[in-house]
C-alpha cells in the first residue's frame, strides 16, 4: 500500500478513525534525515499490510504538529485505535521501526 499524504482535514477519519494500526511520519521538505527515511517509510508501507503509512508535512500543518508535540523531525508516531501508542524521533534503521510497530 502507498504512503498516504494527510493533512488536518482528514487526520481524525485517516489516522484516528483506522481499524489497522497507523504509522505517521511527520516531516519537512527541507529537511536531509526526513528525505532519507521517506525510502523506508515507503518499504515498510508495501510490506507491511497490516499497517497503514501516513504522512504529514509539518510546515503544511502546523497544528497537527503542535497537537501531537512533534518538536523534532523526522518523527515517527503510531496510532492504534485512534491513540498514539509509540513514537521514534531521529532517522532510524528499517528493522528498529519495524520493530516498534511489531511491539504495539
Amino acid at each position: 500500500m502507498a504512503v498516504l499524504k494527510v493533512s488536518k482535514d482528514d487526520f481524525e477519519k485517516e489516522v484516528l478513525g483506522s481499524e489497522k494500526t497507523v504509522l505517521a511520519d511527520f516531516y519537512a521538505d527541507w529537511c536531509g534525515p526526513c528525505r532519507a527515511l521517506k525510502g523506508i517509510v515507503e518499504e515498510i508501507s508495501e510490506e507491511l499490510a497490516d499497517v497503514k503509512t501516513v504522512k504529514i508535512n509539518i510546515d503544511d500543518d502546523e497544528e497537527l504538529a503542535e497537537t501531537y508535540e512533534v518538536f523534532s523531525i523526522p518523527c515517527l508516531i503510531v496510532f492504534k485505535d485512534g491513540e498514539e501508542v509509540a513514537r521514534s524521533v531521529g532517522l532510524r534503521p528499517k528493522d528498529a521501526i519495524v520493530s516498534m510497530l511489531e511491539g504495539v
